[in-house]
């Protein structure tokens, strides 16, 4: 009798185990994991001792370098702790690079402008940086920290480069030194042999915070920059938010971060002369060589002028894990723009973008192209795959509305398109090598897209 009994209960116990609600282990989409990126993401904390630059001798006065005030107020600020490096309200002339350190928080009042110099001999001696994904040895970016830990830009103050007096000049003379440098990182060439500077017209950037931990660019106005504007590398924990950022010159990319973790950015007004923003993670074999790539990014309502966003080119090292919404696209070059090309390799994985709103688009609301100018040998194309886009509506595009081209050696895998409106484009799509493409409720001309090139 015992043992007819323990036999029954042990069925039950089977049948109940196997028919328990399916919901208790429900996948997660991609979207859930924001919440555990989040995780990873804070503000640095400052301690409350503050160092005001006038006290160290800077001056309201365009006539007069302010700069080593700035940095004897920096120093003082890191030898004793950390703080705030305080910038009141005036317009103080930087005759060179502003190098920020750890546990510094620079803090420019509402009413301050820095006036960045023009002279590139100001931007001398050369530190260890990175020039369109290929580290070298160059003119100081006009804001630097070198693997420095909770360090702060802040405040509603504004930043004025001053690029185009002397440096946009410089974009039709860099092409020698540039593909020097891009030989050298493809033939593994030490980087303390890559040293440019004077005589190279490799233009600096605005703001570069290299190797660094626990990053903070919260409020600022930036104006006028001579390359790529807010460029994090190698960082871990950054944050960049609610800045404005009008930027017309050559190559004035708005923000790029590259082979870095954890980054959010969000509140952002871009009008910029190149890409909103534009996540790198190394060039060619320079990027293989470190194998860091850009992961966990969050872009959350930004407003996008004249261009948008951009993953690659130069993306060797990387991308994954980036999640994009409720972003504003005026009228611009591109919306969402996918570009490698057959030399790049790494890979792209796992992107979710929605809510995105855009008036024009001329080269197309979405765009992944596989062949971006400047490769060579094409032997190592870039994987694409897992990417999500929904809830997208544009009013037009001035040439192709989607287009999604793999090549056979690489074709793009795993593209859900969901809930898009094109209202206006001289063709619908251009699609081809894409493996496990899903349209769901995609429109364009309103027209129904099936998938096939119309």
């Amino acid at each position: 009798m015992k043992k007819t009994f323990w036999l029954l209960l042990g069925s039950v116990l089977i049948f109940s185990c196997c028919n328990r609600p399916a919901t208790a282990t429900a996948p997660k989409s991609g979207w859930d994991t924001v919440h555990e990126i989040l995780k990873n993401i804070s503000a640095p904390v400052f301690r409350d001792a503050v160092y005001d630059v006038t006290k160290y001798g800077a001056k309201s006065d365009t006539t007069y370098d302010s700069r080593p005030a700035f940095i004897a107020a920096i120093n003082a600020c890191n030898k004793n702790g950390g703080g705030t490096v305080l910038v009141p309200a005036g317009t103080y002339y930087m005759g060179g690079p502003v190098v920020l350190k750890s546990y510094v928080n620079l803090h420019l009042e509402e009413g301050s402008r820095l006036e960045f110099s023009t002279d590139p001999d100001d931007y001398l001696p050369m530190v260890l940086t990175k020039w369109e994904g290929t580290e070298c040895y160059n003119y100081s970016p006009f804001i630097y920290c070198y693997q420095g830990t909770d360090v702060g830009l802040t405040g509603k103050g504004e930043i004025d480069g001053n690029g185009a007096v002397t440096f946009n000049g410089w974009h039709a003379l860099q092409r020698p030194a540039m593909n020097r440098l891009r030989q050298m990182g493809n033939d593994s060439v030490p980087v303390y042999q890559r040293v440019f500077g004077d005589g190279s017209y490799l233009r600096p950037c605005m703001i570069q915070f290299f190797g660094c931990k626990n990053v903070l660019i919260e409020d600022v106005k930036i104006y006028d920059s001579p390359f790529w504007i807010i460029h994090p590398v190698y960082c871990d924990n950054v944050i960049v938010r609610n800045v404005f950022i009008d930027g017309n010159n050559y190559n004035n990319d708005g923000c790029d971060p590259e082979s870095s973790t954890n980054v959010l950015i969000e509140n952002v007004e871009f009008n910029v002369g190149d890409d909103g923003i534009a996540i790198k993670s190394g060039r060619d074999q320079d990027g293989w060589r470190i194998g860091q790539p850009t992961e966990n990014v969050i872009i959350r309502g930004c407003h996008f002028a004249r261009w948008a966003i951009t993953i690659g080119s130069e993306m060797s090292g990387g991308v994954r894990n980036i999640f994009i919404e409720n972003c504003k696209i005026d009228s611009c070059r591109n919306g969402i723009y996918f570009k490698s090309n057959l030399d790049r390799g790494g890979y792209f994985e796992n992107l979710y973008m929605r809510n995105i709103t855009a008036d024009i688009c001329h080269w197309g609301m979405i765009n992944f192209r596989t062949d971006y100018h400047g490769y060579r040998g094409g032997n190592y194309p870039t994987q694409f795959r897992n990417i999500t886009i929904e809830d997208i509506a544009c009013n037009r595009v001035d040439s192709v509305g989607i287009m999604a081209n793999g090549i056979p050696e690489a074709k793009l895998h795993n593209i859900t398109l969901r809930n898009i409106d094109i209202k206006k484009a001289p063709k619908a799509t251009q699609m081809q090598n894409v493996v496990n493409l899903v349209l769901d409720n995609v429109t364009v001309n309103g027209k129904t897209v099936t998938g096939e090139n119309e």
